[in-house]
């Protein structure tokens, strides 16, 4: 039985596009009528394609698809195959990395609305953070920006985040910082080198919380006037730079709100 192109394509859900490039490949070799030049292919070819949806099944690409059905002896295709196993299992503990983080993205959301000017007393997170704006003007330093390049790679295991100076904290300024950070536990999996520029926040006594500020420009270290009455209340003294990130943007009251969750550092 012989079957047109246009058959071989409808049986397989591929395009005759795809059909002439496994024969300019030499993965099929239909037969060409002298008159009209239609291909006719046989169930020979049928059996090589059907193989090809095989090993696409794997995710392999078309060109070495062609290469593994024409010119693959039994040592490489058990190399081959070793290789996307273990490409295979890298994406499966990637997406298993990604399932994580988005269950702890939920978890941040959720806990940050509870948490909405609620002040307590917990141990910060221990961070490595670069910081790359101060107030609007991006650093244009090349480390910073090489730096920046790297981070935007490890998304969505960063988080924006932000510094306000103990300074800013005692004298009211509007001074502060942003950049990334990333918790420890995702340094550590992913081998980030802590070095310069980078800082690492070593896990600190500090009162925590979560404000909102909404509108354009209308952050700002004010927004945690409340957190150091706290402070005050219980005979707490600010130790240190307070750090922050953004937990949410959504829209509320026809206005853009983001959600922040901070820690300001305290002894008592």
């Amino acid at each position: 039985m012989k079957y047109k192109i246009g058959d071989v394509a409808k049986i397989f859900g591929i395009s005759p596009d795809l059909l002439r490039y496994y024969e300019k490949k030499g993965v099929v070799h239909p037969e060409k009528d002298r008159d009209n030049h239609y291909r006719y292919y046989d169930s020979w070819d049928m059996n090589f394609l059907a193989d090809c949806l095989w090993f696409k099944a794997y995710g392999f690409g078309i060109e070495q698809i062609a290469h593994m059905m024409t010119r693959t002896g039994y040592n490489e295709l058990m190399d081959t195959m070793i290789q996307k196993r273990s490409d295979i299992q890298q994406t499966i503990h990637m997406q298993n990395l990604l399932l994580g983080r988005c269950q702890e993205y939920l978890d941040e959301v959720s806990s940050g609305k509870a948490a909405l000017y609620q002040c307590d007393l917990q141990n910060s997170p221990e961070l490595v953070l670069y910081l790359n704006r101060h107030n609007f003007s991006y650093d244009k330093s090349e480390d910073i920006q090489n730096m920046g390049q790297r981070w935007l790679k490890y998304m969505p295991f960063t988080h924006r985040c932000f510094e306000i100076a103990q300074q800013t904290l005692a004298q009211g300024d509007e001074d502060y910082a942003w950049g990334f950070s990333m918790s420890m536990n995702y340094v550590q999996e992913f081998q980030v080198p802590v070095e310069p520029p980078m800082i690492h926040l070593p896990a600190q006594r500090s009162i925590h919380s979560v404000f909102k500020s909404a509108g354009k420009n209308n952050f700002s270290p004010r927004h945690v006037d409340f957190m150091l009455d706290y402070a005050r209340q219980n005979g707490l003294t600010v130790c240190g730079n307070a750090h922050g990130q953004l937990l949410c943007s959504v829209l509320e009251e026809d206005e853009l709100t983001g959600y922040f969750e901070v820690w300001i550092p305290v002894e008592e």
